[in-house]
């Protein structure tokens, strides 16, 4: 393009050259310090076993993680970690949406804490079933333990595997415990299964119910009422103290229909209001009554025994379907008999036969 301007007759004009355009490429991205190479199984245990934060959070990572070097890292840190391992409390909680577990975590987390000790939150989150992300936004809910030097606190997504993260949570119990964690708190996700698999790796087992939100005896009639080793009803203040000692009478006659409990501990119901922090040191003290007498019958050890190899079991299941569908000769055939079912050329029976038969003929 001409400029005029810079002709010889406007000998009394000039331009100037403009200012110089920054590169398209930022500058600084070359100087970015590059990520840290994977520590070693021993610098993790030897950070895990002096109490570094840092550390721990970074192998509760490689646990979760679902790259191969990864996992091969977090089995042998959990199993240099696992003879420091056993001398913590844990406890699951549980309860409808709503029902105030986080809150709930906060203040029993701090009335902990005043007495001395560490706590870890393990807390699963939900995943979206469209996007498989998770929020993890328990830590907003618990603004006092959050910030707290000696709690640890870490949400884990559940992403459409209650089974496979609630067997990393169990993984991270015990790097807990070889931090020094003496006090381990599991909060489920509040619906159906996460229940059963979270109650298999607690000591103690507490439903958070509130009242009004419907007939108390429906939530009697199904398994989680078997489970629960304590039940607290939330929100027992105001004008609902009256509701929850309703409720409170409803679940200690219904409690009374149930089948003796394997340990001999008859759960008891308590009322409290997270909020407003009423009842705390109530609710904590049933929780004491019942290490006491668990421990004192020899139920604590049979419980621990029997949790240990119920996940052995469950190891080798999930590892027996890893194997399996991560066969690349099964993944051809599963695809070609699915394609069958699907036109009724043949009876799904009779195609989980022939992939099972192929499978096993392999070995």
């Amino acid at each position: 393009m001409e400029h005029p301007e810079n002709d010889s007759q406007y000998s009394g004009l000039t331009v100037n050259s403009g200012v110089e355009q920054p590169p398209i490429v930022n500058p600084y991205l070359s100087k970015r310090p590059r990520r840290k190479p994977l520590p070693t199984a021993s610098e993790l245990v030897d950070g895990i076993l002096k109490g570094d934060i840092t550390t721990l959070s970074r192998a509760v990572t490689l646990v979760e993680s679902l790259a191969p070097d990864h996992y091969a890292i977090a089995q042998e840190v959990i199993e240099k970690c696992l003879p420091h391992s056993g001398n913590s409390r844990r406890i699951g909680i549980t309860g409808v949406p709503g029902a105030g577990k986080s809150t709930s975590i906060d203040v029993f987390g701090l009335h902990v804490l005043k007495q001395g000790g560490k706590l870890a939150v393990l807390a699963i989150d939900p995943s979206s079933e469209r996007t498989k992300g998770s929020i993890l936004g328990d830590k907003t809910r618990m603004e006092k333990l959050a910030v707290h030097p000696d709690a640890f606190i870490r949400p884990s997504p559940s992403a459409g595997s209650l089974g496979g993260v609630a067997r990393k949570t169990r993984e991270t119990i015990v790097l807990c415990e070889a931090a020094g964690y003496d006090n381990i708190f599991v909060e489920t996700v509040g619906v159906g299964q996460s229940e059963t698999a979270v109650h298999s790796m607690v000591d103690f087992f507490l439903l958070i119910q509130i009242a009004g939100a419907g007939d108390e005896l429906q939530g009697i009639k199904r398994g989680i009422m078997e489970m629960a080793d304590g039940i607290v009803i939330n929100k027992a203040d105001g004008d609902n103290i009256g509701p929850a000692q309703l409720a409170q009478a409803q679940y200690r006659s219904a409690l009374h229909l149930f089948p003796p409990t394997t340990s001999g501990w008859m759960p008891e119901v308590l009322t409290y209001s997270g909020y407003y922090e009423l009842g705390i040191p109530e609710v904590w003290a049933m929780i004491d009554r019942y290490f006491d007498f668990v421990k004192g019958n020899g139920y604590f050890e049979r419980k621990r025994q029997e949790q240990s190899r119920w996940w052995m079991y469950e190891t080798i299941d999930e590892q027996l379907r890893k194997h399996f569908y991560g066969n690349p000769e099964v993944q051809r055939l599963l695809e070609s008999c699915e394609a069958d079912v699907l036109a009724n050329r043949r009876s799904s029976f009779a195609a989980a036969g022939e992939v099972l038969h192929h499978y096993f003929d392999k070995k």
